[in-house]
């Protein structure tokens, strides 16, 4: 049997696409292939189909896959333009008959269009279908959003729920944002069920308390894991409501637009820079609290939505729309006073960080403006985005790494304190800390 009648060549090739002759048009070298299919799709773009067509001929009997379902993709694309409606489905068709190539994913998508202008939904859902297997992650919500509404439209109400949520990025819970929050709340709790506070210094901290927080002198010494460990204890039972409520409110929405791998590494290198930055320029010796981490993830809403433009369903925007005055707000009091011992120096550090951060790395679970007007025909930029977002997390650590340095020269010399209070290195996690030594705590 002929296996051209089905679109496909006995060499693997798709067949020549309708108004095609192959003796007329001789194969060419891959080079000149590309050469010419880049000019007609310039042509098509130029509403010249007629022209294209002629040019995508020339590729109907390239042996390249790549290149010869590339042509007939086009020269669907020409004779759509030409109303000849039934050989452009002929022709991507074809496409999707043989082998996968890059086109694959984007007949599919001519097909599933087409389909919906002639009517037929249960055909243009089935194309969907196709195209949501071979979608980039770019693509991925406008695919599920359409999907949503011809499951609507055939009364799958429950298919299109669920394809209506993975349009919005919501095909799982913020699992990590909620994770966090429970695990510091537990945390909190049992260190603030056996710690006492008087005058603002610590009089009687439990062991979990004073291993957990944020001891200058301490880390200058070498516990550097307090630099991340401070966002697991907080001041007061009202403390850790407020820091939690802010984690939520802004955690669920960067897990959103980043996802779960992502998110505990902004909120991790959040915390840690807000630790340096109140290291390097805050005066209290102690400090406890998450703000540092949570003002970064202000940080990154705030950049992800004004600069990224990252496409968000109603309810996001709207948590989204309050973040700038959130930021504002905290500020404004944490430097006036009003809030008593704020460590504005680590707000500000974490800020920063976020800032940063989202600058170099675009929301990737939801779509954004620049996703949106991409051309079919740009270089993929996943590796370069990854890349970019890699040399911004180096230079964030990189100048972290100097604030420690700069802040260890400060502190170390606060031994001398330690001493007089009767505190060594190796007993100052179970001994209390005089409130006459006038050590006091920032809260976070």
């Amino acid at each position: 049997m002929d296996r051209a009648s089905d679109g496909i060549r006995f060499d693997g090739t798709p067949a020549p696409p309708p108004g095609f002759d192959p003796n007329v048009h001789p194969p060419v070298d891959r080079p000149t292939a590309l050469a010419v299919l880049l000019r007609a799709d310039d042509l098509l773009d130029e509403s010249e189909p007629e022209q294209a067509l002629a040019l995508y001929g020339r590729l109907a009997a390239v042996p390249d896959r790549d290149v010869a379902a590339a042509a007939y993709l086009g020269a669907g694309n020409c004779l759509y333009r030409l109303d000849r409606d039934e050989e452009a489905m002929q022709a991507w068709e074809t496409v999707t008959a043989g082998p996968e190539t890059p086109a694959t994913y984007r007949a599919w998508r001519q097909i599933a269009a087409a389909r919906v202008r002639s009517g037929d939904l249960k055909g243009a859902l089935d194309a969907y279908r196709q195209c949501e297997k071979r979608a980039p992650t770019a693509d991925k919500a406008e695919i599920h959003s359409r999907l949503g509404w011809l499951s609507k439209e055939t009364g799958h109400s429950g298919a299109a729920s669920r394809h209506f949520a993975r349009s919005r990025g919501d095909i799982l819970p913020p699992v990590m944002t909620y994770g966090i929050i429970a695990v510091t709340s537990v945390i909190s709790l049992l260190a603030l069920s056996g710690q006492t506070r008087c005058l603002g210094s610590v009089l009687e901290g439990s062991p979990t308390y004073y291993r957990l927080m944020l001891d200058k002198v301490l880390i200058a010494d070498g516990e550097l894991y307090r630099l991340l460990s401070v966002v697991l204890v907080h001041g007061s039972a009202l403390h850790l409501l407020f820091n939690m409520y802010c984690l939520w409110y802004a955690g669920q929405l960067v897990e959103r637009m980043y996802g779960s791998r992502l998110f505990p590494l902004f909120f991790a290198l959040g915390g840690i820079s807000g630790s340096v930055a109140t290291f390097v320029f805050g005066d209290g010796m102690y400090g406890v609290g998450a703000s540092g981490a949570v003002f970064c993830l202000f940080g990154v809403v705030l950049v992800a939505t004004r600069y990224h433009h990252a496409v968000l369903d109603a309810q996001s925007r709207s948590i989204a729309s309050q973040v700038g005055f959130l930021i504002v707000l905290n500020l404004v009091l944490g430097f006036s006073g009003i809030m008593g011992n704020v460590d504005n120096a680590a707000h500000v550090g974490g800020l920063a960080a976020g800032l940063w951060l989202a600058l170099a790395i675009p929301p990737g679970q939801v779509q954004t403006l620049a996703s949106l007007w991409q051309s079919p025909r740009a270089v993929p930029s996943r590796l370069v985005g990854a890349g970019r977002g890699l040399l911004a997390v180096v230079a964030l650590v990189a100048v972290l790494t100097g604030g420690y340095v700069i802040g260890m020269d400060r502190w170390r010399g606060q031994f001398d304190v330690y001493r007089e209070c009767g505190i060594t290195r190796s007993s100052a996690g179970a001994t209390s800390v005089a409130g006459e030594c006038g050590l006091s705590l920032e809260e976070r």
